[in-house]
């Protein structure tokens, strides 16, 4: 009964799990070779996962201009404005501005396809984003490091001028999130027809990485490039396995039989699933209000599917 809301949250720890491993990654990998390998590596994964079960059979003609639409705003845009937010502004300030992807959803899966929510499920919407903005909402104790947006070596230290930096942050994740819940709302009509969700995540991959390769003629973005490391390609592919390919695949799983604000909500969880993920790899507890977000996120879950 509740498959499209246990899919959407199996979809934010995938997507936390992958965070982790593109933390490993600050400081090493400029910000368009990661995103060039996280989004070829997932295409790879996703078309070998979608012949393996068949599912390019599930595709016409209307559901691959869908899903490639899909693509350019919800992958192709809205990931590198994300990885850019996350060395602009910080992991945390980031995360907090991803939760906009949720009103945005709700917002715009009410007026394009007239998906409403009751009471009890608009609490529950509520309590998450409430939960989610107490649990990210305590400030670092220092900024994070910096990396450019061209193949040089890293900056290891923050841009000098901090509000600039914040400002530009802000609207690279508000960018992110409008994109994510437009990409969102543009696959949900393919997905409700019955396409294959690794299929789905292969074409939307494919027109991303197409336009994230075709940016190597700009000379900002190729210039210097630097030798890559094979333990920074693992990882960035360790990365891709569990976000683009496995967690956009439950996120569009889940877009089958689920309306596109509760999927997007359940989905903005990431922030508080990667608590204890950040406690077992750094070894410090984060701190009581983090947990009190996530309890107030896992009582509103409990409205929103119940």
């Amino acid at each position: 009964m509740f498959i499209s809301e246990a899919l959407a949250l199996g979809s934010a720890t995938c997507i936390a799990l992958s965070s982790m491993f593109i933390n490993e990654l600050n400081g090493r990998v400029p910000l368009m070779r990661l995103a060039r390998w996280q989004l070829t590596a997932g295409l790879l994964i996703t078309a070998l996962a979608a012949t393996i079960v068949g599912g390019w059979a599930t595709l016409g003609s209307w559901q691959i201009w869908a899903l490639a639409a899909s693509g350019a705003v919800g992958i192709a845009l809205a990931s590198t404005t994300y990885f850019a937010a996350i060395y602009a502004a910080g992991p945390r300030v980031t995360a907090l501005l991803f939760t906009l992807t949720s009103p945005f959803a709700l917002a715009l899966g009410y007026l394009a396809l007239g998906e409403t929510i009751n009471l009890r499920q608009g609490l529950g919407v509520a309590l998450i984003l409430l939960g989610v903005l107490v649990a990210i909402g305590v400030r670092r104790r220092r900024p994070a490091p910096m990396i450019p947006l061209s193949d040089e070596q890293p900056i290891e230290t923050p841009a000098p001028d901090e509000k600039r930096a914040t400002l530009a942050g802000i609207a690279l994740g508000a960018v992110t999130a409008l994109g994510q819940a437009i990409g969102t709302l543009l696959a949900r009509p393919a997905m409700a027809s019955g396409v294959e969700p690794f299929t789905a995540m292969a074409v939307r991959s494919g027109l991303a990485v197409l336009c994230i390769w075709a940016l190597l003629i700009l000379p900002a973005v190729r210039r210097r490039t630097a030798p890559a490391r094979k333990v920074d390609l693992l990882v960035a592919i360790a990365a891709a396995f569990f976000g683009p390919a496995l967690g956009m695949s439950l996120l569009m799983a889940a877009l089958e039989t689920g309306d596109v604000g509760i999927v997007s909500t359940l989905s903005s969880m990431t922030p508080v699933v990667i608590l204890p993920m950040v406690w077992l790899r750094s070894g410090r507890m984060p701190r009581p209000l983090a947990w009190a977000g996530a309890a107030l996120a896992i009582v509103g879950t409990a409205l929103t599917i119940a």
